[in-house]
């Protein structure tokens, strides 16, 4: 391989450390296929650090707000470089909850009922009773995400941590299972069910190894899973993502199988890291890690 890849990892956000070891993972593959690969922590002087770095192609391993959520993708269309994953529409899309759930709604997916509301009116006791989900309108990861059962104290929930805004999504919970559906260009690649040792799949469980049970292929019905793939699929084309994609869902079997599936949002950049989820799903299709980062370079583009 000749071509040179910028892989930028790290950024401002709270998923710094996610990315930093997404970035890495992903240097490792690249540089072992042979590819010349120049790590960028991303600050501010990012914009310089590209132009001087002169890359054939961006691979963005950045998580979070400014490098998923349309900002730093516009960099790389100003600059004419091609770049992984979506692009600076669809990712902003993807990023605003709810301006996705809306799109996801009107294209006939079913979505857990929802609005958005200001704390002030969440702490009041207005919308939902519980259970309920409280989610930030632009984070990813579950980063923020809070879920209030009956009996908990919201009050103390929101005050004790909440740094994300005066307004949040607040959602119908939704019982059931956790599965997740990868998207590879024009194809889902298949469906992992996670089943957390805590109350849900939030951001520490995601990355650290052991806090929950992967089974992939998710062990459910045939024509769920079929289903499954098709919603990730309808999802990924309806905010017109590229490269991959993964979609999260809830699957409400409490009634017997096959159940209803609620689409809770999408992810236009999924972790590479060692426990993420995306490179296990691969590599059941036989896709080992280098393939994947590999074919994203490879498939890495610019809008316009």
């Amino acid at each position: 391989m000749s071509r040179h890849v910028a892989v930028i990892m790290g950024g401002p956000s709270v998923e710094r450390e996610v990315s930093l070891v997404s970035g890495r993972a992903v240097e490792k593959a690249l540089a072992g296929l042979g590819y010349e690969v120049t790590l960028i922590d991303a600050d501010h002087s990012l914009p310089t650090r590209i132009v001087e770095c002169r890359p054939d192609v961006v691979f963005n391993a950045l998580h979070g707000r400014v490098g998923e959520d349309g900002c730093v993708q516009g960099l790389f269309e100003v600059l004419g470089i091609p770049y992984t994953h979506s692009g600076v529409l669809a990712s902003a899309l993807a990023m605003n909850k709810p301006v996705a759930k809306q799109l996801f709604t009107d294209a006939g997916l079913i979505c857990p009922e929802g609005q958005v509301m200001s704390l002030k009116e969440v702490l009041a006791g207005e919308g939902f009773e519980p259970p309920y989900v409280i989610k930030p309108l632009n984070e990813g990861s579950s980063v923020g995400v809070h879920i209030v059962l009956n009996g908990d104290n919201h009050h103390e929930i929101i005050r004790e941590d909440w740094v994300f805004g005066d307004e949040v999504l607040v959602e119908k919970y939704i019982p059931g299972r956790e599965i997740q559906v990868a998207v590879m260009g024009d194809r889902a690649l298949g469906a992992i069910e996670i089943r957390p040792r805590g109350r849900f799949y939030d951001y520490e469980t995601k990355y650290t190894d052991g806090k929950a049970e992967h089974f992939m292929p998710a062990p459910i019905h045939a024509d769920a899973y079929a289903h499954a793939l098709n919603i990730a699929l309808r999802a990924h084309r309806t905010l017109g993502c590229r490269g991959v994609s993964r979609s999260d869902l809830r699957y409400d079997d409490s009634a017997g199988e096959p159940g209803t599936f609620y689409l809770l949002e999408i992810n236009t950049q999924p972790g590479m890291t060692p426990i993420s989820l995306v490179p296990e799903i691969a590599a059941d299709c036989g896709m080992d890690f280098p393939e994947l980062v590999a074919w994203m370079v490879e498939n890495a583009e610019c809008d316009n």
